[in-house]
């Protein structure tokens, strides 16, 4: 049985890291390394690094300014689209790095889940963010930036502390998240298509406006 808690540990630990950098990197990196820092967990090997005062400060200041920027409509979409290729491969390098010293194949596999996982994750926030953004409000926006930075928070210490309960909430968002990502992606090509046809139709007007 001890072996078994060991594998689910090792697991949740895998997949948290990898579900929650696809959500918010540097808040994942921040928790990870001062819980080290401070004996609250103890990290493998290979991620002992993200508990350097540097790691923990450079993480620290990002985590800063995406906390601004994910709150101002438009901001956060343009700052998603550009996390697009630091989050997904940063999760499946700490997917790849939580499962400790092991054989290549299996550190090669646990990168790959963690970066799909990460895509997911990734995919399903920005997505869902572009279409709040439509809301004339900025309320329904900040709300939503703050929920997710809760879930990554009050995911990382489930996934540490209670492996079980984290992989049974994590199937449960694998389940929705299959279900949802293709409306999320024919909602956000409305949104585009609608944007498209704004300027053309513009740019038609400009073009027949008569000459002076």
């Amino acid at each position: 049985m001890s072996e078994l808690d060991q594998i689910i540990k090792t697991l949740s630990l895998t997949m948290g890291t990898a579900w929650a950098s696809g959500l918010n990197l540097y808040a994942t990196i921040l928790v990870l390394g001062v819980l080290q820092l401070t004996g609250n967990i103890v990290l493998p090997e290979t991620l002992a690094i993200l508990s350097n005062p540097l790691v923990i400060g450079a993480a620290g200041i990002m985590y800063a300014v995406e906390f601004v920027a994910d709150k101002i409509p438009g901001v956060d979409t343009g700052w998603d689209t550009i996390h697009t290729f630091i989050r997904i491969p940063a999760g499946a390098m700490l997917a790849a790095g939580a499962v400790g010293e092991v054989n290549p194949a299996l550190a090669l596999s646990a990168g790959l889940l963690g970066g799909g996982l990460a895509a997911g994750s990734h995919a399903t926030k920005a997505g869902s963010r572009a279409m709040i953004n439509t809301s004339p409000e900025p309320f329904s926006n900040w709300i939503a930036s703050l929920l997710e930075d809760v879930a990554v928070l009050g995911g990382l210490w489930t996934a540490l502390h209670s492996p079980w309960v984290f992989l049974t909430f994590l199937t449960l968002f694998i389940l929705i998240m299959i279900w949802l990502l293709p409306k999320i992606w024919r909602g956000v090509r409305k949104i585009f298509r609608f944007i498209f046809r704004l300027f053309g139709s513009k740019g038609n007007v400009d073009n027949t406006s008569p000459q002076v």
